[in-house]
């Protein structure tokens, strides 16, 4: 992996292909490996850049608790530091929030966007209860101990056996995740606002991707707006994970998506 530093942080990232600027950003207590079975065929086309989220990775993870903002400012750094004025950015669950953040923000830093097993809506009171059970669980029993807890319930629940070589594999991912990473990276998710708004009023083509039988964050909160510039796509089976359970299909919602936006 490269590494680049911003603001005091090293941020760590692949990058592969050549062509207009990519980015894919990964969910929680995930890393730029989330993207290893669906880059290489992007790349054949895009310049696909695919960062370690700070805490993540191998990224560093500062102590005390992050915001959503800061890890998006961590991508525009990024960017400016490799010199790309304009992306295409795809956020995967807390990815998202961040690429929300972004197009928030700095909507002219962007080509398009979306959100892949994401949402707009902020956490629940019930979600921000959860956030916190998640910091106590990790700070007292361990990070192996949350991932081996976390990662099957982000797969379809007939893929847990059918697909057990996919889920260990997460779950590895998911190990190398500094403690305070992960809890600064949950109180994050918890503080962030609702930005359903955005969706509905960024000027920018924004893809919204959902999988039929996620548990996590169900396709109808992912489905916040349905405006002209919007595209929906459901992907048939799959849960939370769908780089894992169905990338070829995720691949090709994507590439559908991006070449239309050059017609």
């Amino acid at each position: 992996m490269e590494k680049v530093m911003c603001d005091g942080t090293t941020i760590c990232y692949a990058e592969q292909g050549k062509g207009e600027a990519l980015i894919l950003l990964h969910g929680y207590c995930g890393s730029s490996s989330y993207w290893d079975e669906v880059v290489p065929e992007l790349a054949r086309s895009y310049r696909c850049i695919v960062p370690d989220l700070r805490g993540h990775g191998k990224t560093d993870a500062p102590v005390g608790s992050y915001t959503i903002d800061q890890m998006g400012n961590d991508v525009l750094q990024l960017m400016d530091e490799l010199k790309v004025d304009k992306a295409f950015l795809l956020g995967h669950s807390m990815g998202g929030y961040i690429a929300l953040s972004i197009a928030q923000r700095h909507p002219e830093r962007l080509n398009a966007f979306g959100l892949i097993h994401s949402t707009a809506y902020p956490d629940s009171e019930e979600g921000k209860e959860k956030r916190l059970r998640a910091v106590s669980t990790i700070q007292t029993e361990g990070i192996v101990h949350f991932v081996d807890g976390l990662v099957p319930g982000l797969f379809a629940q007939e893929h847990v056996e059918s697909l057990s070589t996919q889920v260990t594999r997460v779950k590895e991912i998911g190990y190398q995740t500094a403690p305070q990473g992960a809890t600064g990276a949950a109180l994050a998710m918890r503080e962030r606002p609702d930005r359903r708004d955005v969706l509905s009023a960024t000027p920018l083509p924004v893809l919204l991707v959902a999988g039929e039988k996620d548990a996590v964050i169900p396709p109808e909160r992912t489905f916040t707006s349905d405006k002209p510039h919007i595209t929906q796509a459901v992907i048939p089976g799959a849960g939370h994970m769908s780089m894992y359970e169905a990338p070829e299909e995720l691949i090709q919602v994507i590439k559908q998506f991006l070449t239309g936006l050059s017609k």
